[in-house]
């Protein structure tokens, strides 16, 4: 890693921003990760309270109610929330408005942002970003909810399945169709949650991300205000490929972060596990087991660094965001096996915190884009 890039990560500044998350994350999540994934969601007082230290809002400009930091601040935050003992899960379930809000403040409409953007960076509401429908998840171009203007109201019909924070937003951010077949007829549009016809109509059970409330969306005639429409008709998909690039970054980081960390917890048991009257750490095979896993998440983590140092700088870099989602989430995929395998029987019960990474780490390939879809779109770059 080059003096450059070792300086853009370890600012004062940077540094700071990571005790004040890992001291959150040590105080305010972890003695309640466990019920909390029993209860299936976070409380909403957890908002408020990451938002009072000014983490919702560290890459939101001060004039649309953040701190004015930018993407690397945030990652840096979702990296050390997971390092210190959080998961995935928990920062798919706090920080939501990281892709429901972003839209909006891109796109400038003061009424929409004071709305419904500002009061998400404050905690006070929760926003979901609802794409994928029963039919379809990575097809964006060919999505079927529909929104069409009637006066100075748009209705909305149609359906969303496995919607992050669906079950307790305040508005989702909404992609639709206001034209024709195609990518060109995608919109996207504000729907609060309180609107007539629009429902919840359940709560989706998974394998991981327990503490992240997911649900299925229903929307029957539900009128909303043309103003709640974000830029312009058919302009939904260019807004939506733009702001994949950071999710998938953020999800990238969080796969690197539970592989380190999945890394330090096995070293920790290692060396404390005795076996046949000698610690864990001093057989060979441990011991490169372990030495590979560092290799491996060590360049994982350089590249992912490097990439996003890129993306803010520059913008761009399409084939690269893919490349280090992808790479990250084999490392952590293998890590996380390997964590479990190292710690045997507790590996496996749900007192121990690489459980939870374990079944985590598997939306991690799914979520902003399948693991094919990174693939098509590296191919697609490279000229293939």
């Amino acid at each position: 890693m080059t003096a450059a890039l070792i300086d853009t990560w370890d600012t004062e500044e940077r540094r700071a921003l990571r005790d004040l998350t890992r001291n959150f994350t040590t105080k305010h999540v972890v003695p309640h990760l466990a019920g909390w994934e029993r209860d299936g969601e976070v409380p909403s007082e957890l908002h408020k309270t990451a938002a009072d230290l000014g983490l919702l809002g560290a890459a939101v400009p001060e004039s649309a109610g953040g701190s004015g930091g930018n993407a690397l601040d945030m990652l840096a935050i979702l990296e050390e929330i997971v390092l210190s003992g959080g998961s995935s899960g928990l920062v798919s379930a706090l920080f939501s408005h990281g892709i429901a809000t972003p839209h909006i403040v891109s796109s400038g409409k003061k009424d929409l942002i004071d709305r419904f953007a500002r009061p998400a960076l404050e905690g006070r509401l929760i926003g979901s970003l609802a794409i994928t429908e029963p039919g379809g998840g990575s097809d964006v171009a060919n999505i079927t909810t529909t929104a069409v203007r009637d006066g100075d109201c748009y209705v909305v019909n149609g359906a969303k399945l496995y919607i992050t924070s669906g079950t307790r937003a305040d508005f989702v951010t909404t992609a639709v169709r206001t034209g024709d077949r195609g990518h060109a007829g995608i919109s996207l549009i504000v729907v609060p949650t309180d609107a007539a016809g629009f429902t919840v109509s359940r709560r989706l059970d998974k394998m991981g991300w327990l503490c992240s409330d997911t649900a299925e969306l229903f929307y029957v005639n539900v009128r909303v205000p043309v103003g709640y429409l974000i830029g312009d008709e058919g302009s939904g998909f260019g807004q939506i490929a733009r702001q994949f690039q950071g999710e998938r970054l953020s999800l990238a980081f969080q796969a690197v972060a539970t592989a380190r960390r999945c890394l330090n917890l096995s070293i920790e048991w290692v060396r404390s596990r005795e076996t046949f009257g000698r610690p864990l750490s001093t057989r060979q095979v441990v011991r490169h087991r372990i030495a590979e896993l560092s290799t491996a998440i060590t360049a994982a983590e350089a590249f992912c660094r490097s990439v996003a140092v890129s993306w803010v700088n520059e913008g761009g870099m399409l084939a690269e965001t893919a490349m280090a989602k992808n790479n990250a989430v084999k490392v952590c995929d293998h890590t996380v096996y390997e964590a479990v395998q190292l710690l045997g029987g507790l590996g496996c019960m749900r007192e121990s915190e690489v459980e939870r990474h374990y079944r985590d780490a598997r939306v991690l390939g799914i979520g902003g884009g399948t693991t094919e879809i990174m693939n098509e779109i590296i191919c697609t770059q490279i000229g293939l």
